[in-house]
């Protein structure tokens, strides 16, 4: 397919992550060179940014700074929850033509797809040639098609990593803790919070996922019997999870253009469960609630380079499909082709309609009952992560006493 020549966009949309800016500089790396794109731009907070025209010229940033930007978390370019309505499609559209944009990657997950969706089908209908791509990014990890989406793998370490110290803590101060990760509809980040535990009884030895209707009786009495087994208990809490009936247990006034309720703002979720713990369980143990809220999204310093180098592909793949695929528009895929010590992956094109708006839920293989996950999902996320840190405890040789058992 003959490519066409002009300017080429780049926008970030939802939200951020700690590799996304590799995904960034990936598309403006594929582009150096190709006599089709004449100049690189960034549009300033996503479709909003091209709506007020605010756009920047990525061309004339160094080498240098583009790498020091890929390894620096969140949207370099700023970022938008914006569903566009058609007049505003239009109007993009219009400042494509503009510009002379016929390249424009869109960064984003799936509500980021149903805008590239939204705006590819206009310029379809008025015969405007671009190529539209959707490059994948989302730590919620609920991007249907492909089999991770990058962002997830940072994220997951990030949460890994903070239940493992969690862990560590609520073993030389027992008590009951309850860990609020974020997940609205999918429980894929949650389920990471195993992904550290090295011995049998490390936390988190209860897992809630959205994929599974909650229970705050079941949730009381799973709790006590841990508590009761090994002096403490350490629990992962999706921020989605629900009753039967699919209502959350506290409700969030809060949405966005695209419909979704504010869930990580506060700790209202975690400082509820804990209440109705104390409240049932006895008034004094020590019960402590953290949400771990943005923080599992952009944490300088700690990413999967895994993640990073993934997030670089896509972009390159993106702008590589623009210039010389067999496709006009669609969005990045990752295939896993590789296990274990072996693991590898390659990248397809995917019809932006497979991606848009939807979600994809945890697999149901690796949820474990109501309150736990399977030991398969070990082997899905451990290779995301990258190397994990190495926690070791004394051995415990005892001294015999000399006082008797006193």
């Amino acid at each position: 397919m003959a490519s066409p020549v002009g300017n080429a966009l780049i926008g970030q949309s939802g939200g951020p992550t700690c590799v996304i800016n590799q995904s960034l500089v990936g598309i403006v790396e594929a582009a150096r060179g190709r006599a089709e794109v004449r100049n690189v731009y960034g549009a300033v907070h996503g479709i909003k940014g091209v709506l007020e025209e605010r756009l920047i010229d990525l061309g004339r940033e160094s080498a240098e700074t583009l790498e020091a930007v890929a390894l620096t978390p969140a949207a370099a370019l700023r970022s938008v929850r914006k569903k566009p309505t058609r007049e505003e499609c239009e109007k993009a559209l219009a400042v494509f033509q503009a510009h002379d944009i016929r390249f424009f990657f869109y960064i984003g997950g799936n509500d980021s797809a149903e805008t590239a969706h939204l705006l590819n089908e206009l310029a379809v209908a008025k015969k405007y040639d671009l190529r539209l791509f959707h490059v994948p990014k989302t730590i919620d990890n609920d991007l249907r098609v492909t089999d991770h989406c990058p962002g997830y793998g940072s994220a997951a370490r990030f949460v890994a990593c903070a239940t493992a110290g969690d862990n560590l803590d609520n073993r030389s101060l027992p008590g009951i803790k309850v860990n609020i990760i974020m997940g609205r509809n999918a429980g894929w980040l949650t389920a990471a919070s195993v992904l550290a535990k090295k011995y049998e009884d490390d936390g988190p030895h209860l897992v809630y996922v959205p994929e599974r209707a909650f229970s705050l009786d079941a949730f009381v009495a799973d709790v006590d019997r841990v508590y009761k087994a090994l002096g403490r208990c350490v629990v992962s809490v999706s921020e989605g999870v629900h009753t039967a009936d699919g209502k959350p247990l506290l409700d969030s006034k809060e949405v966005d253009s695209h419909g979704n309720a504010q869930l990580s703002g506060s700790g209202a979720l975690g400082d509820h469960l804990a209440n109705v713990l104390k409240a049932r369980l006895g008034e004094k143990l020590r019960v402590r609630a953290d949400t771990y809220g943005y923080l599992q999204r952009c944490f300088a310093g700690v990413f999967s380079e895994v993640d990073a180098a993934e997030a670089r592909e896509v972009g390159r793949v993106a702008m590589r499909e623009a210039l010389g695929g067999e496709r006009a528009h669609g969005s990045i895929a990752i295939k896993r082709v590789g296990a274990g010590k072996d693991y590898a992956v390659r990248y397809e094109v995917t019809e932006l309609k497979n991606v848009a708006k939807e979600t994809r839920p945890l697999d149901d293989a690796y949820i474990a009952g109501s309150n736990g996950i399977a030991p398969s999902f070990f082997d899905y996320g451990l290779p995301l992560l990258g190397k994990l840190p190495t926690l070791r405890r004394l051995s415990d040789f005892a001294v015999a006493k000399k006082l008797g058992s006193s």
